[in-house]
């Protein structure tokens, strides 16, 4: 018999509850899986917990022109006219799980919170597409939604980009491409529990909730030995973007991170980095909350509240 996993007393009872749920099933880790088996076993149960998908008026599938094919996208609009603000939202799974239906419920929420248009971007995944094939898939659907954004229904100067966990690490790093490229000006960035150092998993938050919360610190070392095609990629600063030298000129951020996440630390560094480089940074930690929180907001009343802040801070960019 398995040891029994102890808990904090601090933790948010519903997450409490679904990690002892996860507890009684005993799915394989992560880490003993190869990927096809990871993506089979861990995609249905992540679309459940993103709960019943709110209706909007207006939801349209999209291929978005790329080097090498198409990439696929879901927009996301209530009925209402006029040009609005827009999220570009890159899913989580480490680089290489989940894809659109995943995220779905979250980006519905997103758009009926925000009254935004959401574009959830279906980048390539790892390992048979490693780095930078996710980070030039989504730089391309940024680069192609600003060109598009009056037929889009979006206005061209309050355009962000977000994302949770794997895709927080793309949003900032496609946001560091188009500042070094000139363009296209984006408006903010969201960063949900973002990965921003995969060249160590030595922070406090990596020690002390790598085990037991969901998250687990070796799943972290599976997911970037995947990720990467060689070992000294893991300090590229569009890899591990904490290690990036210049952060100047960014646009504004809001950084959510969850107590009990072993990300938690890396992402509060990386938003105090921006804060230092002057760029207008909010920092949300939620207490009791564990990694993936927000896809989690059919069963997590955390992660409703964080897609009605982040709907919040969408709406109000650029305004």
């Amino acid at each position: 018999m398995p040891e029994p996993v102890i808990r904090s007393e601090r933790l948010d009872p519903e997450a409490r509850a679904l990690l002892e749920r996860f507890d009684t099933l005993a799915a394989p880790r992560i880490e003993t899986l190869d990927p096809v088996e990871a993506r089979i076993g861990r995609t249905g149960p992540m679309k459940l917990l993103g709960g019943q998908p709110h209706p909007l008026e207006r939801v349209e599938d999209l291929s978005i022109p790329a080097q090498g094919g198409g990439v696929p996208a879901r927009l996301y609009a209530s009925g209402r006219g006029g040009l609005r603000p827009a999220l570009i939202y890159f899913h989580g799974g480490g680089f290489v799980l989940f894809n659109l239906d995943t995220h779905d419920a979250v980006c519905r929420a997103l758009a009926r919170e925000s009254d935004a248009v959401v574009i959830s971007v279906d980048y390539r995944l790892a390992p048979e597409h490693k780095f930078p094939a996710g980070v030039e898939d989504a730089h391309a659907a940024t680069i192609w939604v600003a060109a598009n954004a009056e037929r889009l229904g979006i206005d061209e100067r309050r355009i962000a980009v977000g994302g949770d966990s794997a895709g927080g690490n793309l949003a900032t790093v496609v946001a560091m491409r188009c500042r070094d490229a000139g363009g296209p000006a984006l408006a903010a960035q969201v960063l949900i529990y973002p990965v921003t150092d995969q060249s160590s998993f030595e922070t406090a938050s990596h020690r002390e909730f790598g085990e037991g919360y969901f998250l687990t610190r070796k799943a972290m070392q599976w997911f970037t030995g995947h990720y990467i095609a060689s070992a000294d990629q893991a300090s590229h600063p569009e890899v591990s973007p904490l290690l990036a030298t210049d952060l100047t000129g960014l646009p504004p951020a809001l950084v959510i991170t969850a107590e009990f996440d072993p990300l938690r630390d890396e992402g509060e560094a990386y938003a105090m980095r921006l804060q230092k480089a002057g760029v207008p940074t909010i920092v949300s930690r939620y207490p009791g909350m564990i990694h993936g929180f927000v896809s989690m907001c059919g069963v997590l009343a955390g992660g409703r509240q964080a897609l009605r802040e982040v709907g919040k801070f969408t709406q109000s960019i650029g305004a």
